[in-house]
């Protein structure tokens, strides 16, 4: 329902800033360039899941291969600890633990799609233990903030697009949005802990979240510290490294298994051309809307209020033209994604606006879109808290991300 009322909203927005022009300002081409906008944004749409195919089957396959190797399980058992104080209503050696570490496992390498199926069956078992069917239990609403906040150590979706916008250096967003995504799931997991009251002075969870912070701030005083080209060389190295280094860690523990990697890569790569043609009438529906509402003046418009309200607080106002794809990605992941497309094909892959808008599209996830889909499936009406904690992790990776790119790219 409030997809529909979003995409209504653009279309009929864009006809109402139109006819202003047309009758007030005597602009008689607008309607001829709204028109132009839907073939051009259609096509544009189309190429882009055409290059994405090729990328989704490459990661999906190597998806598979650490499924059927145990990388995936190792990662569980890794940071189990963790996340078995997070959810102390669980046993601890409840099975939606696995499915858990699972499902964030599939988020972290940023594989949206690999990680829902797996998020459903998880949030089902813990409706087992839900002793109120139609209200939210704390473990789920945990479970769902962790989700909505984005934590994504690998995005590999963003760099896809960034390479097919031409971007002289796709990887160049990593270390921007794993910084970002970072202080994004902190907020939200400390919100969610406050209000459930979770002992975050635990030692476990202290010298979790205190080796993390220690890292993140660590790596941050450092790059700030370098000139703009060494960060940019430093972020690229080392994304290059970390992604080749997944790729072999899931290859070498497969063929210690003795699994057949080639062929565990070919079935897990067939799901890649399949999800690449879903994506597509989405991601046309969305990418003409936009295009439309921009060519009628409509975006010009919410940018020049943002860049009215950074100017009364007296801050820089270049980061106003990416900031419509942070609005919109707790609304719509397919809204955000056409908003971020649209960001690099107008202003370059390579500009800020470009770079920071892939931050802020990689840096969260689609709140209501996953508290919709996650709770309807399991029936929940009652969502208690959660919106109000996921939306608190949504407005800390706003303020995070423009606060890292200007570090990085600004």
């Amino acid at each position: 329902m409030a997809m529909n009322v979003l995409w209504l909203g653009f279309f009929f927005a864009a006809f109402v800033i139109a006819l202003g022009k047309l009758v007030f300002g005597g602009d008689t081409q607008v309607f001829g360039a709204m028109v132009q906008s839907t073939f051009e944004m259609a096509k544009f749409s189309f190429e882009t899941c055409l290059a994405l195919t090729g990328v989704l089957t490459l990661w999906l396959g190597f998806l598979e291969i650490g499924k059927r190797g145990g990388a995936i399980e190792l990662l569980a058992r890794v940071v189990r600890p963790f996340f078995s104080r997070l959810f102390p209503e669980v046993p601890r050696e409840h099975p939606v633990h696995g499915t858990m570490m699972c499902n964030f496992a599939a988020n972290m390498l940023g594989l949206d799609n690999a990680a829902t199926p797996v998020g459903l069956q998880a949030m089902q078992q813990l409706q087992e233990l839900n002793p109120q069917k139609e209200r939210a239990s704390n473990a789920q609403i945990m479970f769902l903030v962790l989700n909505t906040s984005g934590l994504t150590l690998i995005p590999i979706s963003i760099m896809a697009y960034r390479a097919q916008a031409h971007a002289a250096n796709p990887t160049d967003v990593f270390l921007p949005i794993l910084l970002t995504t970072f202080f994004s799931t902190l907020a939200g997991l400390v919100t969610v802990a406050l209000v459930q009251r979770i002992n975050l002075l635990d030692r476990v969870l202290l010298a979790w979240l205190g080796g993390l912070g220690a890292v993140v701030f660590g790596l941050l005083a450092l790059l700030n510290s370098l000139p703009k080209e060494r960060v940019e060389v430093i972020s690229g190295l080392v994304a290059n490294v970390t992604l080749f280094s997944v790729i072999i860690g899931f290859l070498a523990l497969a063929a210690w298994r003795r699994v057949n990697v080639y062929d565990a890569f070919v079935e897990g790569a067939k799901e890649g051309f399949a999800v690449a043609i879903k994506i597509v009438p989405f991601l046309v529906a969305m990418l003409v809307a936009i295009g439309v509402f921009r060519a009628a003046g409509g975006m010009d418009l919410v940018v020049a209020g943002a860049r009215a309200v950074a100017g009364w607080f007296g801050g820089r106002g270049d980061f106003v033209e990416a900031l419509p794809v942070a609005i919109m990605k707790p609304l719509s992941g397919s809204g955000a994604r056409g908003l971020m497309l649209d960001a690099m094909h107008t202003h370059g892959a390579d500009s800020f606006v470009g770079r920071l808008a892939c931050v802020f599209q990689g840096a969260t996830d689609t709140t209501f879109y996953i508290l919709a889909v996650y709770f309807g499936a399991v029936g929940v009406r009652n969502t208690r808290h959660a919106v109000a904690c996921g939306l608190t992790a949504d407005a800390a990776a706003i303020v995070a991300g423009i606060l890292i790119g200007y570090v990085f790219f600004g």
